[in-house]
């Protein structure tokens, strides 16, 4: 726990660019009492923050941690079938030990650690009142980010809310409850939304629009599971939702290849987003996602980390866009060798993150990853309103802008069930594979049949893989990591883990 909360990572540029984040050191000379000293150090201490979106890089092959709740959906599929990381989430025998578990637990909790620190020193720090606020509005913004993931993933966390060190009583912490937690995150966010943060901001930066899109999405996660507070948490979700709707600053793009086209980043439909740069910090996924050693790219390695299951390409309607070739999806590619030839993958793999000229000329990316995206907005105000009531036209109106993008026909006159059910297929049909779909599934306690479009219980879920592959209650949480429960006495596992 130690290497966790102590010190700042301190980054090596310090002006506003995108690229102020995507480099950073951890000298050990430095102490919280003598390192803030220059407001370019609270920019370091800042910058770190963004740096650990990225997540700590595990050992495995073939892997990312950011696959992590995806391959716990049931809408995946892998060709490395040495990434031991993976394949015991996809088959629902996770354990303790697993390397991704322990990424999301340490990048997450040493951004805290720095925000932490912003939060402590810099409100008494003699420096312009403009830049200071912005500073604490990005620090308080990605405390709350972390541990809203922190908390959905792992239940009870430890919540620490000032800086540790080797003498603090709270060096080896107790877990909070996560009603508890979720009350920080508010609280982190409210605060943020004081800030004059911009509502965008095309250098990667937090913005108000990702302040008040999380908030709409925090409180739309506290009236599900596991705190189920209801109606009031529902209209708070939908009343954010709509700030961020009615200010009109985001959009959505007018077509999905905009999706992975480096000049579309940071803008429009993209509100948050991992920021990379080809030569200095470049995008891990881009060989992850190819089809496995079929020689379509320009990257020496190939490696089939992610392909996506058919019943899952089957389950979206007929005539819907993002299912057709080289939208949301691809099975055919060019051959390397010769640009005329076409290969036929055999496995539909993930397109919306295809960077082209990394993988026809480069083998490098500066495609950033995204976080969150304008189409989540949208339909986290139209279930939230509905959740209210009944759908208003608002509502009808965020839903089919997502449909007409698709083409499909827009919807109407829907019970409130068949409303909730119809944003919840929306929901897997736009945003699969963005880090969303089981975070989805935890909070509603439900999942999406494939070869019906119903829904069933997320408890004893069966997977169309596999031999009776069912969700269990185990499997509402990840396991915290065993490193973590070596280290402190005081945290308990998950149940059903070892």
């Amino acid at each position: 726990m130690k290497r966790i909360y102590i010190l700042p990572i301190v980054l090596l540029a310090f002006c506003w660019s995108c690229s102020d984040f995507l480099n950073e050191s951890n000298p050990s000379n430095f102490t919280e009492e003598n390192y803030f000293k220059t407001a370019d150090q609270f920019l370091s201490t800042v910058n770190a923050m963004y740096a650990d979106l990225r997540l700590s890089a595990s050992s495995d092959y073939g892997g990312n941690p950011y696959f992590m709740t995806d391959f716990q959906t049931g809408l995946a599929g892998t060709r490395v079938g040495q990434n031991l990381h993976i394949n015991k989430v996809r088959t629902l025998t996770n354990d303790a030990d697993n390397e991704y578990s322990l990424s999301w637990w340490t990048a997450p909790f040493r951004s805290i650690g720095n925000a932490n620190l912003v939060i402590k020193y810099l409100p008494d720090f003699n420096m312009d009142n403009n830049v200071k606020n912005r500073y604490l509005g990005e620090a308080y913004f990605m405390r709350a980010f972390h541990y809203f993931n922190l908390v959905r993933i792992f239940g009870n966390v430890p919540l620490i809310l000032t800086p540790i060190n080797a003498s603090s009583p709270d060096l080896y912490p107790t877990q909070a409850t996560p009603e508890q937690v979720y009350d920080a995150i508010v609280k982190d966010l409210l605060e943020a939304e004081k800030t004059p943060l911009p509502w965008t901001e095309t250098s990667g930066r937090v913005n108000m629009s990702a302040v008040k899109s999380v908030l709409s999405q925090v409180y739309l996660t506290m009236a599900g599971y596991p705190l189920q507070k209801g109606q009031d948490y529902y209209a708070m979700a939908a009343s954010k939702a709509k700030e961020v709707i009615d200010q009109k600053s985001c959009s959505l793009f007018a077509s999905y290849n905009n999706l992975h086209d480096i000049s579309f980043q940071n803008r429009g439909e993209h509100i948050l987003m991992i920021q990379y740069q080809a030569g200095i910090t470049t995008n891990p996924f881009q060989s992850l996602y190819l089809p496995y050693n079929m020689n379509i790219s320009y990257y020496s390695t190939e490696t089939g980390s992610v392909y996506v299951v058919d019943e899952f390409i089957d389950s979206y309607e007929p005539g819907d866009k993002r299912a057709e070739e080289k939208e949301f999806y691809y099975t055919n590619f060019t051959s390397n060798a010769n640009r005329n030839e076409t290969v036929e993958f055999g496995y539909f793999h993930i397109f919306k993150f295809f960077d082209m000229d990394a993988n026809l000329n480069t083998a490098q990316s500066s495609m950033n990853y995204p976080l969150l995206r304008y189409a989540d907005v949208l339909l986290t105000y139209a279930e939230a309103q509905n959740e209210t009531g009944q759908a208003n036209a608002d509502a009808y109106q965020c839903l089919n802008d997502i449909r007409e993008r698709a083409n499909l026909e827009p919807l109407s006159g829907l019970s409130q069930d068949e409303f909730r059910k119809a944003v919840w297929r929306e929901r897997y049909h736009e945003l699969a594979f963005e880090n969303k779909v089981w975070f989805d599934m935890a909070r509603t306690r439900k999942v999406m049949v494939l070869n019906t479009g119903d829904f069933d219980d997320y408890v004893g879920h069966l997977f169309t893989y596999g031999t009776n592959l069912r969700l269990s209650a185990r499997e509402l949480l990840f396991p915290i990591p065993t490193h973590e429960i070596k280290n402190n006495k005081n945290l308990k596992q998950n149940n059903g883990y070892n």
